[in-house]
C-alpha cells in the first residue's frame, strides 16, 4: 500500500479536498480516502500544541503503513493555533460535513460523506484505527 499525504490549512483546504475527495477522478480511483484533522505545529517544533495529536499521529501513520491492499490518500488538515481552533465559529466546527468537536479527528470518507470517524478520545487506539482503516470492506 502506498499512502499519499497532503497537508492543508484553512486557506487551501477546499482546493485539496475537492481534488482528492470530490472530483469524479477521485471518486473512481479506488483509494482509501482519509481526513486527519490536527492542531498546528508549535513554531520551531515538529510537535503540535495539542498533546492528543502528538500521541495519535504516530499510531495512525504506523497503522496506515501496516495496512495491506489498497492505496490511500491522507489529507492532513491543520486547524490552526489554539485561539483559532477554540473559536466556536471555526469553519470545520460548523461545516456539516465534518462537525469537528476535537483534534485529532480521523475520518474515512466514502461516497461523498464521512463513513467512519475517530475522535480525540480514540484516535490513538491501534485497534480503533485498524477498524476504521478496514471499514467498508477495503
Amino acid at each position: 500500500m502506498t499512502v499519499e499525504k497532503v497537508d492543508a490549512g484553512l486557506s487551501d483546504f477546499d482546493a485539496h479536498f475537492d481534488r482528492l475527495f470530490a472530483s469524479p477522478d477521485a471518486a473512481s480511483d479506488g483509494k482509501v480516502k482519509l481526513l486527519l484533522f490536527l492542531a498546528d505545529r508549535k513554531p520551531g517544533s515538529s510537535l503540535s500544541w495539542c498533546p492528543d495529536c502528538n500521541v495519535a499521529e504516530p499510531v495512525i501513520y504506523e497503522r496506515l503503513e501496516a495496512l495491506e491492499g489498497k492505496d490511500a490518500v491522507l489529507l492532513r488538515a491543520y486547524v490552526g493555533d489554539k485561539p483559532t481552533w477554540r473559536d466556536p465559529a471555526h469553519p470545520w466546527r460548523v461545516d456539516p460535513r465534518f462537525g469537528l468537536k476535537g483534534v485529532p479527528t480521523l475520518i474515512r470518507w466514502e461516497d461523498g460523506a464521512a463513513a467512519a470517524r475517530l475522535g480525540d478520545d480514540e484516535a490513538h487506539l491501534k485497534d480503533k484505527v485498524d477498524a476504521l482503516l478496514c471499514a467498508g470492506g477495503n
